[in-house]
């Protein structure tokens, strides 16, 4: 099924194909929520919530990936993509990767045009078209 976990009732758990709903510039990008596509929600492989899973890693820089949430132990599949250092973010947000090829696409995302609510106004939206390790 190229991947793609299912929830009930049959939702596609998968980041290819979804939007960032959500690009502040100088501050970060928001993607992930593939079960609504506005930011109001998500799911993960392990149901709609998880844990935290540690804050050893921080908001050190550019590019820094970590966990969306709505407080302690509420994450989803909601993530983001650092602009810059964001050190209040630390021991909020569960750091699990940085961008380490395609600083290019983050210039360009963050760069986009938005909406007062932060939503990208480009035709077609910001969309993940492809992802996975290979």
């Amino acid at each position: 099924d190229g991947g793609k976990c299912k929830s009930k009732p049959e939702v596609d758990l998968a980041y290819k194909g979804s939007t960032f709903h959500r690009v502040i510039k100088g501050f970060m990008m928001q993607g992930g929520d593939f079960t609504n596509g506005n930011g109001t929600g998500g799911e993960s492989i392990y149901g709609e919530k998880f844990q935290d899973e540690g804050f050893r890693d921080h908001h050190t820089k550019r590019g820094i990936l970590s966990m969306a949430n709505s407080g302690p132990n509420t994450n989803g599949s909601q993530f983001f993509v650092s602009f810059g250092p964001a050190p209040h973010l630390d021991g909020k947000h569960v750091v699990f990767g940085e961008v380490i090829d395609g600083m290019d696409v983050l210039d360009a995302v963050e760069n986009v045009p938005t909406d007062a609510q932060d939503k990208p106004t480009v035709d077609g939206g910001v969309v993940i078209v492809d992802c996975g390790v290979e």
